[in-house]
């Protein structure tokens, strides 16, 4: 089996799926320090929503509840990672990345960014708790 083409910014191509395996497929692709990084968010999420829907649309891991749509993204850049909280205007605080989009607000993780785990988990439950994005 090849390894999955890297994009711009070094974002993996992965076929659009649903479920664990295409997400895992495209964390592992990951280059580099990208990957702790997906791998850090993947867990993340699945520690504080049991039962978290994935998939993988548009060469992006996707994170919802079931009948509700999905509350996160991430994306692969040249410099960083980029979350996408799809709701984050309701979110206490606001994650820090504007976004032209009126719901939705980023966080920008970077190589040498230290993750603030508790902060981010407090953003997951709360991102979890509102009606999601049906993409």
């Amino acid at each position: 089996m090849t390894a999955p083409k890297l994009l711009a910014g070094g974002n993996p191509q992965i076929a659009k799926g649903e479920g664990d395996a295409p997400v895992k497929a495209y964390i592992e692709a990951m280059p580099g320090w990208k990957k702790r990084v997906g791998v850090a968010l993947d867990t993340i999420i699945e520690r504080n929503i049991p039962g978290v829907s994935k998939a993988v649309k548009w060469n992006t891991p996707l994170y919802g509840i079931a009948d509700k749509g999905w509350f996160l993204a991430f994306h692969c850049f040249e410099k960083y990672v980029k979350v996408t909280f799809f709701k984050g205007m309701a979110l206490d605080p606001l994650p820090p990345g504007q976004s032209k989009q009126r719901d939705v607000r980023y966080l920008d993780i970077r190589e040498h960014d230290k993750i603030d785990e508790a902060q981010l988990a407090r953003w997951i439950k709360q991102a979890s708790d509102l009606p999601g994005a049906h993409l």
